[in-house]
């Protein structure tokens, strides 16, 4: 078993997702999952006939939702543990063990719609970046979408060097260059960009950005007071947020960035 298993085995990404500062993340990318599949209903076809595929699966988050409005929905998960537990969910769920590094058991240009939520914050070369990125591009269709999302270098240098006083640690394991740009390796489970590195990432697979947007925003930040709201702020929390979402001022500050991009 890798170290990246052991950790999904333990760590619960449904309670994230299900917490007040993860409620701001799903939401804000369900927002922009539909806004593309709308464009594509408006093309003519039908939910039926609209194929997603959310690579990185995780427990089915994403997938089963999806799933449940009435689209076609294949899953791609690396973890058993969270394969099984999303097969035991929704058995319209095409669910499936896989690499984003090779989905070789996918045929290309299938998918409408195709979701890259987990897998680039576990790859630590530019190349094995570049080749997930690529193997999206090859199995979605010419015209679709691909949202990727990654992790961002300046939450983790504030949160992980400066708030909860690693700095020194780091400075000694060179885990930060002069820049203070992150430094990561496989034992660190967890990679950090900055937009620079998205941009040339999407230049060296050959797509086109249409768009990017910050999924949370300030809400990492902000865990204790967002859990501290009533259901009322909370909700003029979420207007304020999507109302800021797509600012580039704000882009790469929060602790995701989506990338929306196309063949």
């Amino acid at each position: 078993m890798t170290e990246l298993e052991e950790y999904y085995n333990k760590f619960n990404e449904e309670k994230r997702l299900n917490s007040r500062y993860g409620q701001v993340e799903f939401r804000t990318s369900m927002k922009y999952i539909h806004k593309y599949l709308d464009s594509v209903e408006a093309a003519g076809k039908t939910k039926d006939e609209i194929r997603i595929l959310d690579i990185g699966a995780g427990t089915g988050k994403y997938s089963v939702a999806l799933a449940q409005e009435g689209y076609d929905v294949t899953a791609v998960e690396l973890v058993r543990y969270n394969l099984g537990i999303l097969k035991q969910k929704d058995s319209r769920v095409k669910a499936m063990q896989g690499n984003a590094l090779n989905l070789k058991k996918l045929a290309d240009n299938q998918f409408d719609v195709t979701l890259l939520f987990g897998p680039m914050y576990h790859l630590f070369s530019f190349e094995d970046k570049v080749r997930a990125l690529q193997e999206a591009k090859r199995v979605t269709k010419t015209g679709g979408t691909i949202l990727v999302a990654y992790c961002m270098n300046e939450y983790c240098v504030l949160t992980y060097a400066f708030k909860e006083k690693h700095l020194q640690e780091c400075v000694e394991q060179k885990r930060l260059t002069e820049d203070f740009h992150s430094v990561s390796e496989a034992k660190n489970l967890y990679d950090y960009v900055r937009i620079e590195d998205i941009d040339a990432l999407n230049e060296a697979a050959g797509l086109r950005r249409l768009q990017i947007i910050s999924p949370d925003g300030p809400a990492n930040y902000i865990r204790p007071t967002l859990n501290e709201m009533d259901d009322e702020t909370f909700e003029w929390f979420m207007r304020y947020h999507l109302a800021t979402c797509e600012r580039q001022d704000l882009i790469g500050a929060g602790a995701h960035t989506v990338d929306i991009v196309t063949k």
